[in-house]
């Protein structure tokens, strides 16, 4: 007599295997939500919202680490490229009051900075890691000279309730009532998935990320791949730094990146190098952002401000600590190719 026996497909076991804390910890992290959301319904619905905000430049550095990362090139320079980005963005809606254009500029200004980074990487063959403290550098230096106090801008991009769907209970406020940069964070998300694992490009740029030789070897141009994802990436990082002036916060000030490139590192490295682990662990991140500033909010702990406010950066430690180790990054990253 034969027993029937079940078998897990090898594309679920390594899902499971690269993302199986990730999915516990939103799984209790969503039961908990729901058990709040049923005692007291608006600080939920409110922390949830500010998850979703939190996360969204997070996501959007990660990404830009993750093209840059998956062609062969390492990007420190995150933060540097958003707080450029931002402070250009703003400026542009200062003079000419046109939101659209100061997105344009924000995302034009990362992507010549990833040129800035290709041309010392790939061309050059800089040390990448020297590359990006450069851009870093570069741009502390210029925002921090050239921003002047006082600057008023005609406005902000402003939440698209997106209909009845905007009024459903606890969903809808959070994923429905949003301003156009966070809705096209989650369609980027999306986007840059399918790009990297379902499209000939994400094949291409994979195979320069993984063994650059083998890639020349059948006619892909390696110099021209890693150009053109570090541009690509540069814009994820332009729209991040655009999100911060022209729509979460409508002004600018010094050093307003606070550390999110370098947190977006951590979420990309968390999220295994892929676009939809990275928006799960920039969520998570976010959360603990959103919690922090709930329980400084709230006061409800006899603790001071200032050990609520390591929670992120906590946070950020135990990842680093736990799963760096653990993570496998792209076999050539950090690594000038030079052609035979």
């Amino acid at each position: 007599m034969q027993i029937a026996t079940t078998t897990t497909s090898p594309a679920g076991n390594t899902f499971l295997r690269r993302f199986g804390l990730l999915l516990g910890i939103g799984l209790a992290a969503l039961v908990l939500v729901v058990w709040r959301y049923l005692v007291d319904p608006q600080p939920t619905t409110a922390v949830l919202a500010a998850t979703l905000r939190q996360s969204t430049p997070l996501v959007l550095g990660a990404l830009c680490g993750i093209f840059g990362e998956r062609s062969g090139v390492i990007n420190i320079g995150i933060e540097g490229q958003m707080l450029m980005a931002a402070f250009v963005g703003f400026l542009t809606n200062v003079y000419t009051g046109n939101l659209a254009l100061a997105v344009a500029a924000g995302v034009t200004t990362g992507a010549l900075m990833g040129l800035f980074l290709a041309f010392m990487s790939v061309t050059l063959k800089m040390d990448q890691i020297i590359g990006g403290t450069v851009l870093n550098i570069l741009a502390f230096g210029l925002t921090g000279y050239f921003y002047t106090a006082g600057l008023t801008t005609s406005g902000k991009l402003l939440p698209v309730p997106l209909g009845p769907l905007a009024d459903i209970p606890l969903v809808g406020p959070v994923l429905f009532n949003n301003p156009p940069l966070t809705y096209l964070t989650l369609l980027l998300v999306a986007l840059a998935h399918y790009v990297i694992y379902f499209t000939r490009w994400g094949l291409r740029m994979r195979a320069v990320g993984e063994h650059p030789r083998a890639a020349d070897t059948v006619g892909i141009n390696v110099f021209w791949m890693r150009y053109a994802n570090v541009m690509i990436g540069g814009a994820f990082a332009g729209l991040a730094g655009a999100y911060l002036t022209l729509e979460a916060v409508g002004s600018f000030e010094r050093n307003m990146t606070n550390g999110r490139g370098f947190l977006a590192l951590a979420v990309m490295i968390f999220g295994k190098w892929n676009p939809l682990g990275a928006w799960g662990a920039a969520l998570l991140f976010g959360f603990a952002s959103a919690m922090q500033t709930q329980l400084q909010f709230t006061g409800g702990l006899e603790i001071p401000h200032q050990f609520i406010g390591m929670l992120p950066y906590l946070l950020t430690i135990i990842v680093l600590a736990g799963f760096v180790g653990r993570s496998r990054p792209p076999a050539a990253e950090g690594v000038p190719y030079e052609k035979e």
